[in-house]
């Protein structure tokens, strides 16, 4: 079984997707996120910390944008969240300063490959993400390319999983 679990911030989708999961078994808990530093950025350390100390002692956390292999791969995965691992990949193609057309196509390609080895994968396993196309539209170009493009990537795994679950306010309902 592979879910999508989408919902808004603080809306309780990351302890849904991990309530999900079996607590007492090993699980490949997916961050694609920058690494917290509490020096730098004292709220995201906060944020990384409190998702740490919820998680099972049987779960091991793995650090990486390279999703694709982990999906291909045996045993249980929770991958939190696609947003994440949506802007890091946009600050590697430099997309916040570069015009679309220089990084489109490496883009699609890279979301294209994770929905595939989402679909195509045996492992059972929870994607998060965020659903960010109910607010207004960003008068910053970077708030625009992340919403279109995290729109457009929930859409693609959406469709390589087998169901999608959307959390409001803590409630859940499968779509």
């Amino acid at each position: 079984m592979k879910i999508l679990v989408t919902g808004g911030v603080r809306s309780g989708k990351s302890t849904h997707a991990e309530n999900l999961l079996p607590t007492a078994e090993p699980v490949r808990y997916i961050a694609p996120g920058q690494p917290a530093d509490p020096e730098r950025d004292p709220e995201w350390a906060a944020r990384v910390a409190l998702h740490r100390r919820r998680r099972p002692k049987a779960w091991r956390t793995i650090e990486t944008c390279d999703v694709a292999p982990l999906f291909r791969s045996e045993g249980p995965v929770l991958f939190d969240c696609l947003g994440t691992w949506l802007t890091t990949t946009l600050d590697r193609l430099d997309a916040w300063n570069t015009p679309e057309e220089s990084w489109r196509s490496k883009l699609e390609d890279r979301i294209f490959e994770l929905a595939d080895a989402w679909a195509e994968g045996p492992a059972t396993g929870i994607v998060v993400t965020n659903e960010v196309g109910w607010g207004l539209v960003s008068e910053h170009r970077s708030g625009r390319i992340f919403a279109d493009w995290l729109g457009r990537a929930n859409q693609t795994v959406a469709t390589a999983s087998d169901e999608v679950h959307l959390v409001v306010a803590g409630r859940v309902l499968t779509l």
